[in-house]
Formats: structure tokens, C-alpha cells, sequence
């Protein structure tokens, strides 16, 4: 079977534009490149996360994340097959459910932090929401799957949960923000 190379070392951007998919090329400061990149920047925090200690079954779901980003990615360099659809969506909204079930109710803003894995979750939270925010902005100007933007929102409320998850697994509770008292002098 025949399985073709990819070249990694182009040079064809050493100008600042970028070849999509579809073969169109764009300026490597275009909204779509940002937006890929955030989502490329999101795989790569999971692939940090996946080097950590956590358990099988979130391990394996991190894994099928990082498949799906990939997809995003795609879809947003011009890949004709739309491959983010509503059922990626209800499956992180299952996984959010059946974890949720387990916590405490919120008491209030909690501060990312606890374990290692539990604050890299937290981080993995606020890059997927920024990355969130590159979809939007992209979505201004150019006609993007609403899906992505929706699993986005989803990845980043079910990474919240998995911060909590470990945490209390590991015996640290949620840090509650506490509202600093302004004194009027």
C-alpha cells in the first residue's frame, strides 16, 4: 500500500501565507489561521494532560478529544467533509452529565488550582474557551459549522468538571473565590 509523505519543512510560508486544503492560500495572520492555531495550541495542552496521572476512562476520553480537535482543524483549513456534527456535541454533554452527577453543587466561582492535573485542567478550560472566542470572530466573516462553536462551549464546561473531578479524587476540594472587601479609606 502506498502512503504518501508529508512534507514537513515547505518553505511555501516564509512569506506569511499559508496553504489551506483546499489549495487556496491565505495570510498566516488571517481570523481562520488564528482560529486553527487555537485549536491546534488546545490538542497539544490535551497531549500535555495526557502525560499526567489520570484515570483510564477520562484518559480515553481525552484521546477521542484530540481526534475530534483534529477534525475541527480540518473542517477549518477547508476540508470538504463537514466532520464536527451534533452528535460530537451530545457525547460531551453525556460525558458532562454522568461526571456533574458526582460533584457537589457550586457553591460559588471556584479558582483553578488543586492538582497539577486539576490546574492543567483548568488551563486546558481557559484555552479552549479562547479558542472558543477565535471561532467567533472568524464566524463574523466566513461561514463556519455552528457545531464547532457549540462543541467548543461543551469541551470547555466538561474540562471545568474534569478539574473538579481530579481534584476531589485526590482529596482537594474546590477553592472558593472570595470577593475582596473593599474598604473605602
Amino acid at each position: 500500500m502506498f502512503k504518501k509523505t508529508i512534507r514537513i519543512m515547505t518553505r511555501m510560508g516564509d512569506g506569511g501565507m499559508t496553504t489551506l486544503a483546499d489549495g487556496s492560500r491565505v495570510a498566516k495572520s488571517s481570523p481562520r489561521i488564528e482560529a486553527i492555531g487555537s485549536v491546534d495550541e488546545l490538542n497539544s495542552l490535551i497531549g500535555l494532560l495526557l502525560s499526567e496521572n489520570l484515570s483510564a476512562e477520562i484518559e480515553s476520553e481525552l484521546i477521542a478529544i484530540q481526534n475530534d480537535l483534529f477534525d475541527i482543524g480540518a473542517e477549518l483549513a477547508g476540508s470538504p467533509q463537514k466532520l464536527t456534527g451534533e452528535d460530537k456535541v451530545v457525547r460531551l454533554e453525556n460525558q458532562a452529565q454522568k461526571y456533574d452527577a458526582n460533584l457537589l453543587s457550586l457553591q460559588g466561582f471556584i479558582l483553578p488550582g488543586g492538582i497539577r492535573e486539576g490546574a492543567l485542567l483548568h488551563y486546558a478550560r481557559s484555552v479552549c474557551r479562547r479558542t472558543e472566542r477565535s471561532i467567533f470572530v472568524l464566524a463574523e466573516s466566513e461561514n463556519i459549522s455552528e457545531a464547532i462553536g457549540k462543541y467548543l462551549n461543551r469541551l470547555s464546561d466538561l474540562l471545568f468538571i474534569y478539574a473538579r473531578v481530579v481534584n476531589r479524587e485526590a482529596g482537594k476540594p474546590d477553592r472558593l473565590w472570595q470577593k475582596s472587601k473593599n474598604d473605602a479609606v
